[in-house]
C-alpha cells in the first residue's frame, strides 16, 4: 500500500491505524486480523477502518456498533469496546434475529430490537436515568453492549442416561428410555443476561445445553404419566407428548428468558425382556387359532416327509397322517364309537373280560340343615327346619332373634335370612301393652 499526501498511518500491535481522506481501498490482511471484527469510525468522519480483536486503539470514540455472527452456536456476544467511549449519536445496527442490550456498571439498561438506531438520550431512557443525563446530553459515554441472537438454535440433542420408570395399565411398572432433539431460542434478552449469561463475553449453546438436558429428563416422566397413553400406543402419540413437553419447558424457562419452540421425541425404547414379551404376544396374535395352526404345521410336516424317500420319512408321514385323521374325525364327530368318542383300550390277552357295569345307584340323601339360635345371650341348637318352625310358632324365635347355620359368614336376625323369613310370615306380632 502506497502512502498518499495527507495520510497519517501507524502500526499498533500488529494492526493498521490511520487517518486519510477519500479512502477507497481495503485493509485485508492488516486490518482484519483476529476472529472478531469491530467497526471504528474516526471522530471526524473522514474514513472507516476495520480493526481486529487484538488491536488496541486508545483515545478514539466509537460511533459504529454492530455484530456480524460467523458462528452457529453463539447466543450472546459482548461488543469489544477496549475502554473506549461511545460517541453520543453513534450508529447502532441490530440485524434480524438479533437484540442489543446496554449494561451500565453491571446493571441491565436499554434493549434494542432489529433496526438501525442513532444513540441519543431519547432512545436510551434507562441508561440516561442510570447515568443521570439531562435532556440533550451530547458527551461520549462508557457502557457495555451485548448482542443476543434470537434465532432458533436447532439440532440440540437430549436423551435419558438412566431409565425412567412409569406405571402402565397393562404391563405395570415399566422402565423406558428415550432420546430426541429440540430447538431453543431467546425470548427475553435482558432476563438471559441477568440469569444465565452474566458478563460472559461469548455465551455459547454448550454452556446451557446440559442444564436444558437435565431439565428435560426431569420432566419426561411426569409428561409420560400425565399423558395417560398406554405403552403400546406411545409411538403414535410422540408428537402430542413432545408438544406438551415443549409448552411445559417454555413455561419453566420463562424466568431465564428462554423458550423451547420445538421438541421432538425420536424414539421411546423398552427393556429387552419387555420387547421379547411383546414379540411373543404379537406372534400369538398372528397365529390366531392354535388348533388350525397345528393342523397347518402337521400338513407341512407330511409334505416334507413325503419328499424324504426313506423308511424314517415314510413312518413319520404315516404317523402324522393317522394323527391328523383322528383330529379331523374328532372335530366332525362322524367316526368312532359314541359319536366321535375315543375307542376303548384293547383288552390284554389271557385275562377274562370284565363284567358289565351295573346300573348306577341313587345319589346320597341330602344333609338336613342345622340351625342355631341365640336367645338371651345363649346359643341353642342345633335344630332342623321343622324344630326351628316349632320355635317360631312358640314365639321363641322372632324377627330380631339371631340365627346361624353352616355357610353363613356371621349371625343375622331371623327376619333378614331368606330361609327363615317365610316361617315368620304367619306369626302375629306381639300384643300391645295394656293401658
Amino acid at each position: 500500500m502506497e502512502r498518499q499526501p495527507g495520510w497519517t498511518v501507524a502500526w499498533l500491535d500488529g494492526g493498521l491505524a490511520g487517518r486519510w481522506p477519500g479512502w477507497n481501498g481495503s485493509l485485508d490482511g492488516a486490518g482484519r486480523c483476529g476472529r472478531r471484527i469491530m467497526g471504528v469510525r474516526w471522530g471526524d468522519g473522514e474514513a472507516t477502518v476495520r480493526v481486529g480483536i487484538f488491536d488496541r486503539i486508545r483515545g478514539e470514540f466509537i460511533d459504529i456498533i454492530e455484530w456480524t455472527d460467523d458462528s452457529r452456536d453463539t447466543i450472546v456476544w459482548r461488543f469489544p469496546r477496549y475502554e473506549n467511549e461511545i460517541k453520543m449519536g453513534a450508529k447502532l445496527t441490530v440485524r434480524e434475529s438479533q437484540a442489543a442490550v446496554f449494561v451500565n456498571e453491571g446493571q441491565v439498561a436499554d434493549s434494542f430490537t432489529p433496526g438501525m438506531y442513532t444513540l441519543k438520550t431519547q432512545n436510551m431512557p434507562i441508561l440516561s436515568t442510570l447515568k443521570g443525563w439531562k435532556y440533550g446530553f451530547d458527551s461520549p459515554f462508557k457502557a457495555e453492549v451485548y448482542f443476543v441472537s434470537t434465532r432458533q438454535f436447532t439440532e440440540l440433542k437430549w436423551g435419558t442416561q438412566n431409565p425412567v420408570i412409569v406405571r402402565d395399565r397393562e404391563f405395570g411398572m415399566v422402565r423406558l428410555r428415550a432420546f430426541g432433539a429440540f430447538a431453543m431460542r431467546v425470548v427475553d434478552p435482558p432476563a438471559l443476561l441477568r440469569e444465565l449469561a452474566g458478563t460472559d463475553p461469548q455465551f455459547r449453546t454448550e454452556e446451557v445445553a446440559e442444564y436444558l438436558r437435565q431439565l428435560i429428563v426431569g420432566r419426561l416422566g411426569t409428561a409420560l404419566a400425565t399423558a395417560g397413553v398406554p405403552m403400546l400406543d406411545l409411538a403414535t402419540q410422540q408428537g402430542t407428548i413432545g408438544d406438551a413437553l415443549a409448552a411445559a419447558l417454555t413455561r419453566e424457562l420463562a424466568p431465564v428468558g428462554l423458550a423451547i419452540p420445538t421438541f421432538v421425541i425420536e424414539n421411546i425404547s423398552l427393556p429387552p425382556e419387555v420387547e421379547a414379551a411383546i414379540d411373543r404376544r404379537s406372534q400369538m396374535g398372528i397365529v390366531g387359532n392354535l388348533d388350525q395352526y397345528t393342523q397347518f404345521q402337521t400338513a407341512q410336516a407330511i409334505e416334507a416327509a413325503a419328499r424324504n424317500q426313506g423308511g424314517a420319512g415314510e413312518g413319520l408321514g404315516i404317523g402324522l397322517g393317522m394323527a391328523l385323521g383322528q383330529r379331523a374325525a374328532g372335530a366332525t364327530g362322524g367316526a368312532g364309537p359314541a359319536g366321535g368318542q375315543p375307542p376303548a383300550a384293547p383288552q390284554p390277552q389271557g385275562q377274562p373280560p370284565a363284567p358289565p357295569a351295573g346300573p348306577p345307584g341313587p345319589p346320597p340323601l341330602p344333609t338336613a340343615e342345622q340351625w342355631f339360635v341365640g336367645v338371651n345371650g345363649q346359643q341353642l341348637g342345633p335344630f332342623d327346619r321343622a324344630q326351628l318352625a316349632a320355635r317360631v310358632a312358640g314365639g321363641e324365635v322372632r324377627p330380631d332373634t339371631l340365627v346361624w347355620k353352616a355357610g353363613m359368614a356371621q349371625w343375622a336376625p331371623a327376619g333378614q335370612v331368606a330361609e327363615v323369613a317365610p316361617l315368620l310370615a304367619n306369626v302375629p306380632p306381639p300384643l300391645p301393652p295394656r293401658s
